[in-house]
């Protein structure tokens, strides 16, 4: 090539990087998503689409206008909704038809999971499957008439293009709109339907109710990969959980199928084996091949789950995990204030995985040759690779996903490993970084807040109560209203939003109730008992029973309870597991009656499909017989006390809760003393207590009589 001809190219290079430069700050389109703090709806403030944020400006231009809505929920990390936004809603010709016949509004699902899960539940039933992006069409009541997932600008596997199909829209709105509005009305009153529950209760419970839940979840048990069903695979950390309080004794079957599931997940690619932490789903049923982008509530009831499995099991690998995932979450996922990020996206440099992939010759320049052979023998390396991004702008061939082997490392060789582990993290961390959602959401915080006081019960480790502490005066300082018994669900940017969410105030409940329980700290359990009576008076239905997903904002043409267990527990599941919890500490009759009747509802639910509500049957499995309440007095010796104290975390028992004899605790915890001023330690089930000791050890016993 001549030296002119290299000039040219480079001139060329230059000005379209200018050009791209001086678009990004001086950007041809802005509408109203630009006042914003959503990361989600932020990354669309530039589109020519003339967005609104959803809310009363945005239904009343419809009604103004007489233009049906067009509704667009996604998230920040998902990639078909970056997909989908670069196809369609960049297109200034796509945009010009969205704007010419449409009130288009772009909805934030992590923000609004509660509007979210009614649209989904539409499309849902009207298409057979969801997903995001899911793209809605509204009446100016807001109710749906037409819905799906994904649309591609041209016509493929069965879809019809995007733009054809805003066309076919506005014709038949256009022409036919009463009958598209009694359809919608018809629609709505089925998905009413289909929402209520019906007010009936079980009368009793038993165990048949968890032994058919057990049993379905063995039928879609995969023995060879672990997990359940095929692919795309997802972790299930609801019904893992489940199934760990269920097990029966360490041999048993269902304790295996966890195992399995951990063991195999832990060595997939789907886990990042240079950084922590795990990716949300599996493409394949092997683990191997990750969606790679990240959500902080799958790490933190992984987190959990392993502390848990490591409890029952003695295996410390389990430990190890969990402690490399709640170390990437300190690292890369929290503020400097204590709340946690909600996700890292899966791409970076235009390509998904980028940042997490290898190919031989970068792994060759990173270690030296006997780093370079533990890791071949380590990991499924290949010059060719395991993995192809056909979607990305930018192709690295030869790109392996960090997927463990049988091969069993030496106490020599895992120093050397770990030598190898920490020059490939300082090498990936010179990459760009994926894009980071730092919204923090308290419902996904509460999640995380239960975890870290679960790690720092079963290490001992400061820096997790550190961390727990922390977010729990970022909550106060910022999300919560005292005056009111308000608790904020989203921050950013010292902005808060005013959604009331049941999903907040029941996530935050458990995780502050298990930081009570690894401190005896008063002021934790003072807070849950503000935060429980709040939760009650905003969300619970006292004449139906169950909890309501959010309060009535004028915003939603219906209001539901949602009691399905997905990727995260239902509001209503997770909310009765904390009251029962601390009413059993507080001997609260309110708490523990609600929490009685709601579970009685989701079981009348569900008696038929109970493996639909996995974290609804951890609060059946505290109910069948009485709680074991572990009163430890603290006394004046504080190593003493936090010894007592750990100790009593020390197993995984289901129907266990820890107490202090100070604070708003029961009343006959508050007669058992610290004798001789020493920390002092109670098992009691009923009024029926052990003997009081001093000795962690025998603490131990005493707990292993009562399991």
């Amino acid at each position: 090539m001549t030296l002119s001809r290299l000039i040219t190219l480079s001139l060329l290079s230059l000005t379209f990087a200018l050009a791209k430069a001086n678009e990004q700050e001086n950007p041809r389109f802005t509408n109203r998503l630009a006042d914003e703090q959503s990361p989600y709806l932020l990354q669309h403030q530039h589109n020519p689409v003339d967005w609104y944020p959803w809310g009363q400006e945005a239904f009343e231009a419809a009604r103004e206008s007489g233009k049906p809505i067009f509704l667009s929920i996604g998230y920040s990390t998902c990639h078909w909704c970056h997909v989908m936004e670069k196809e369609s809603f960049e297109n200034e010709a796509t945009a010009r038809i969205l704007n010419d016949h449409f009130i288009n509004i772009k909805l934030d699902r992590e923000e609004r999971p509660d509007i979210d899960h009614i649209y989904m539940s539409f499309v849902q039933a009207t298409t057979g499957s969801g997903g995001w992006p899911l793209n809605v069409f509204l009446t100016h009541d807001l109710k749906p008439f037409f819905g799906g997932t994904y649309f591609p600008p041209e016509p493929q596997k069965g879809l019809p293009s995007f733009e054809s199909l805003l066309i076919k829209v506005n014709d038949l709105w256009t022409s036919r709109r009463q009958m598209v509005i009694d359809n919608a009305d018809k629609m709505s009153a089925q998905l009413f339907k289909e929402l209520q529950t019906d007010v009936s209760r079980v009368e009793s419970f038993n165990e048949e109710i968890l032994n058919e839940a057990v049993s379905k979840f063995k039928e879609s048990f995969d023995s060879r990969n672990g997990g359940f069903g095929g692919s795309p695979k997802f972790p299930q950390p609801s019904v893992l959980s489940f199934l760990l309080d269920y097990a029966k004794s360490e041999q048993s079957e269902v304790l295996q199928m966890i195992q399995t599931t951990c063991n195999k997940m832990a060595a997939g690619g789907i886990y990042d084996h240079v950084g922590g932490g795990f990716a949300r789903y599996s493409v394949d049923a092997e683990w191997r091949i990750p969606h790679f982008e990240k959500m902080l509530y799958d790490n933190a009831q992984l987190i959990e789950l392993l502390v848990g499995v490591y409890q029952v099991t003695g295996n410390p690998k389990y430990l190890v995990t969990s402690k490399e995932t709640a170390n990437y979450l300190i690292r890369d996922m929290a503020s400097p204030e204590g709340g946690f990020y909600s996700a890292q996206d899966s791409v970076s440099e235009g390509q998904e995985g980028r940042f997490y992939t290898w190919t031989m010759d970068e792994l060759r320049t990173n270690l030296p040759e006997e780093e370079l052979r533990l890791w071949e023998k380590t990991f499924v390396l290949s010059e060719i690779g395991n993995f192809a991004d056909q979607k990305s702008e930018v192709s690295t061939p030869g790109q392996n996903v960090l997927i463990r082997s049988d091969y069993k490392l030496s106490k020599q060789e895992s120093k050397l490993f770990q030598q190898a582990r920490q020059k490939l993290f300082e090498a990936r961390s010179s990459r760009e970084q994926p894009h980071l959602d730092d919204k923090v959401l308290i419902s996904w915080n509460g999640l995380t807040l239960s975890a870290f006081a679960k790690l720092y019960a079963a290490t001992g480790r400061e820096a997790y109560l550190d961390a727990a502490k922390l977010n729990y005066q970022f909550v106060l300082k910022n999300m919560w209203e005292a005056e009111t018994g308000t608790l904020f669900h989203r921050w950013r940017n010292g902005s808060r939003d005013r959604a009331q969410l049941l999903s907040a105030y029941a996530f935050y409940l458990n995780g502050v109730v298990e930081l009570y329980q690894v401190t005896l700290d008063s002021e934790y359990l003072t807070f849950a008992i503000a935060l429980a009576e709040s939760m009650i008076s905003r969300f619970y239905d006292t004449e139906n029973g169950g909890f309501w997903q959010s309060e009535d904002d004028g915003t939603q043409f219906v209001r539901v309870k949602n009691y399905y267990d997905r990727a995260m527990p239902s509001g209503n599941s997770l909310g009765i597991y904390a009251l029962s919890k601390l009413a059993a500490i507080t001997e609260n009759e309110g708490f523990a009656e609600i929490a009685r009747s709601t579970l009685e509802t989701i079981i009348a639910q569900f008696e038929k499909t109970p493996h639909l509500v996995p974290v609804t049957l951890k609060t059946l499995i505290t109910q069948i017989d009485k709680p074991t309440r572990v009163v430890i007095a603290k006394g004046t010796h504080e190593t003493a006390f936090k010894e007592l104290l750990l100790s009593a975390h020390s197993e995984h028992i289901p129907n266990r809760v820890v107490l202090g004899n100070k604070g708003p605790v029961e009343p006959f915890a508050k007669s058992l003393d610290a004798i001789d001023n020493q920390p002092t330690a109670y098992v009691c089930v009923g009024m029926a207590c052990s003997l009081p000791t001093h000795d962690a050890k025998t603490l131990l016993k005493y707990i292993g009589k009562n399991k």
